[in-house]
């Protein structure tokens, strides 16, 4: 029978927006859930049934954002007293898109334009460089380094403490952004012993969809009981992920009927909705549940260099 890995982190992404069923920019935008994702994200103890529900969470650390606080405290309301600590960090917001914040995105640059030129007009296509940025806001390797900022100050003091006093078996939340998350578990996994980049594995996550890390420290054998000593250097970590984008839940939630939350499906976006989707490019009567016009970048199928 295998002991429970040191430290569990189950990274979960946000409800429906409404800036999600609008096609626009929003990172740092502190746009509200729709009435769907209010509705997804408020009955998170019976959507996601088995998969969050009987879980005890040590510790509940949330983005600051309406969208991701929102659906953190609705975790947080379905867990039993004594409640675990709750926090927001602005660590785990989204990417940040400057000048672009709140306008509509378009999928293709217009030939013969800079981007520059784009920007005067007002116009923000998708970015496919990590190191593109639209003026003011951040680039990829800008959210990069901020979700390594965010393990070191979130997820790492969990992990130490458990191995300075023996502990195993800890479970967290992170409750943040579909491309945060898609950095924010490459971060982690950096912290392997292997210090093998894992790459960009982990995006095209569905709204409330969660993704599972589990982390062992090479050194704690067994059960619990067994601290460690150290001053500077880490202990040698094992990690690795266990589930990605696991969203079961979804499929007994209906999408609700009237309001910004049942916007309907529109024959013009069907080359849209296919593309967000990650599958082909054919008209649906009703879009992958959790899966709406979100931020374009967020999605597996955008290919970034």
């Amino acid at each position: 029978m295998s002991s429970a890995p040191t430290l569990t982190v189950t990274f979960i992404r946000h409800g429906e927006s409404t800036d999600n069923l609008q096609s626009l920019w929003a990172g740092w935008k502190d746009s509200p859930l729709s009435n769907h994702g209010m509705n997804a994200s408020s009955h998170l103890p019976k959507a996601l049934g088995s998969s969050l529900s009987h879980i005890r969470f040590s510790a509940i650390h949330a983005s600051p954002l309406k969208r991701a606080l929102w659906t953190a405290q609705a975790l947080h309301d379905a867990q039993s007293e004594p409640k675990p600590p709750f926090e927001t960090s602005l660590l785990l917001r989204e990417q940040h898109w400057g000048i672009a914040e709140g306008n509509p995105w378009i999928m293709h640059r217009i030939p013969d334009l800079t981007l520059e030129d784009h920007f005067a007009q007002g116009l923000y296509p998708v970015l496919h460089d990590r190191s593109q940025r639209f003026p003011e806001g951040e680039s990829l390797n800008d959210l990069a380094d901020r979700a390594k900022a965010a393990i070191e100050e979130l997820v790492m003091p969990h992990v130490l403490r458990a191995a300075r006093e023996g502990m195993k078996g800890i479970h967290i939340a992170v409750v943040s952004h579909g491309l945060c998350i898609s950095e924010l578990v490459p971060a982690l996994l950096l912290k392997d012993a292997s210090g093998v980049h894992p790459e960009n594995k982990y995006r095209g996550l569905l709204n409330t969809a969660w993704t599972r890390v589990t982390v062992d420290v090479k050194s704690l054998k067994g059960g619990t009981g067994e601290a460690l000593e150290f001053v500077d250097d880490e202990p040698p970590l094992a990690i690795r992920v266990t589930d990605f984008n696991r969203h079961d839940h979804l499929h007994g939630v209906a999408r609700q009927k009237g309001g910004i939350g049942s916007a309907g499906y529109d024959p013009k976006q069907q080359d849209i909705r296919a593309f967000f989707g990650g599958g082909e490019s054919k008209a649906k009567t009703e879009p992958e549940e959790g899966r709406s016009e979100s931020n374009a970048r967020d999605e597996s199928d955008v290919e970034i260099q």
